[in-house]
């Protein structure tokens, strides 16, 4: 049988920004365990009092999400040089095996400019491919033939290079990409390698977006 504790803690960790807002002591106590109520009440299959809800809240341990935001704060401290690319267009291609062949010229004509932002993310059934926008005319013309499921043009890029002990540590992007969300920027689409972080936005949300992150890495 679900205990009320059990499930209490069951269904504020299914929103981090709420068990994080609550390690701030951000959170009224008592308000939560009203809207908590009757979802609790469901999942046991009995009435449950309002007290015993405001119990099991204040018993829940900060502990991990302290030490995870310490470590976190470290690593943010240790953010290395942001670089910023502007004018840049995305295309998200259906994927078939004529594919591969135009991806390899596109790379040729790529390769001829020093100066290009080029990415590459290939999914299951789709690839997304992200670079300047004055390779448009190229791409237009290698991949007439293929299916194009989207485009996006007006966006931007910030990559910010990240400390090698960041594979060690889990919760660096949601650190991130949660700072981003609170100020309502839009992710379009996100590219990482082991030691690199690039987040790609509408140009009007670049400012924004660098502005943001300098500051996590000032702040930590």
């Amino acid at each position: 049988m679900n205990s009320i504790g059990k499930v209490t803690e069951e269904l504020i960790n299914r929103s981090p920004f709420l068990r994080e807002a609550m390690t701030e002591d951000l959170i009224n106590v008592s308000a939560l365990a009203r809207k908590l109520r009757p979802e609790i009440e469901a999942i046991i299959g009995k009435e449950v009092k309002e007290g015993a809800i405001i119990m099991a809240i204040k018993r829940m341990t900060p502990g991990l999400y302290h030490k995870l935001n310490v470590k976190i704060t470290k690593v943010m401290g240790e953010l290395g040089d942001f670089h910023v690319r502007s004018n840049l267009i995305d295309y998200t291609f259906e994927n078939k095996d004529s594919l591969k062949v135009k991806q390899t010229q596109l790379l040729e004509e790529i390769n001829k400019d020093n100066d290009s932002f080029f990415a590459l993310c290939k999914g299951v059934t789709e690839t997304t491919i992200v670079l300047n926008a004055r390779k448009k005319e190229v791409v237009e013309r290698i991949f007439r033939d293929e299916k194009i499921k989207s485009s996006t043009e007006d966006l931007a890029s910030v990559t910010v290079k990240l400390p090698l002990i960041n594979t060690e540590i889990y919760g660096i992007y949601y650190y991130i990409l949660k700072h981003l969300a609170w100020e309502g920027i839009n992710i379009v689409e996100i590219v990482s390698t082991s030691n690199e972080f690039t987040v790609i936005v509408k140009q009007d949300d670049v400012d924004k977006a660098f502005k943001i992150l300098m500051q996590i890495k000032r702040l930590a």
